[in-house]
């Protein structure tokens, strides 16, 4: 006798309908929408940016309210007062060149109190006498050219490495303001920072003026602050 296959399972299990369509869900209609008649918020509860626009610039801190940011400059446009005085520069300038003073004081100091006097006596017919001659001695001259030399290292090491890489030399660091570049808005480093003390020639030139500038520049600049694109801002 032939086995007939098992038949469907017994019970209110629903038939598909011909044509081979889904199942409608129970009670003939579809889930309803979300309260409001608003489509649900796409992942992350942020809708996406709209076409045309920017999206929002990231986290951060802009120039302070009420100054203008100068196309291609760190440094904002300031009012004259948030720069560093005339004054306080004098100051530190007076305080980066004691040291060096010091030492070429000392070496001059050695040098003329090492002179020797080296003395001749004519025994011609004429019997004019005794000459005399002062000249600086062997250690004197040693003595002199070896603080100077210190002191122009220390120069080199004070406006181009500590201030080139800081900002800063030891006087400005006493009177807390720094040297950065209008660009970039930091240290202009060692070679930059030896030029702009070279530059400082043209300040020179016409009976100093260019030192006066801060006293009514509207950055406070010297002439080789503009020539270099510096400014000199409190710390």
């Amino acid at each position: 006798m032939t086995e007939q296959p098992p038949g469907p399972p017994s019970g209110n299990t629903p038939q598909p309908p011909p044509g081979g369509q889904p199942v409608p869900p129970p009670g003939g209609y579809p889930p309803p929408p979300p309260p409001g008649g608003y489509p649900p918020p796409p992942a992350g509860g942020y809708p996406p940016p709209t076409a045309g626009y920017p999206p929002p610039p990231p986290a951060g801190y802009g120039p302070p309210p009420g100054y203008a940011q100068a196309p291609g400059q760190a440094v904002p446009q300031l009012p004259q007062e948030a720069y560093t005085p005339w004054v306080t520069r004098a100051v530190a300038w007076l305080i980066d060149y004691l040291p060096y003073l010091v030492l070429v004081g000392i070496g001059y100091g050695i040098e003329m109190a090492t002179q020797e006097t080296a003395c001749v006596t004519d025994s011609s017919e004429y019997n004019l006498g005794e000459f005399c001659a002062t000249g600086n001695s062997t250690l004197g001259l040693v003595a002199f050219n070896l603080c100077l030399l210190i002191g122009l290292g220390y120069l080199l090491w004070n406006y181009g490495y500590r201030q080139g890489t800081t900002g800063s030399s030891i006087g400005k660091s006493i009177m807390k303001f720094k040297v950065v570049s209008e660009k970039t808005g930091q240290p202009i480093g060692f070679g930059l920072s030896i030029v702009r003390q070279l530059a400082h020639v043209v300040d020179a030139i016409i009976c100093y003026i260019g030192y006066l500038f801060p006293l009514w520049d509207a950055k406070r600049q010297t002439l080789a602050d503009k020539i270099m694109t510096t400014v000199c801002l409190p710390l």
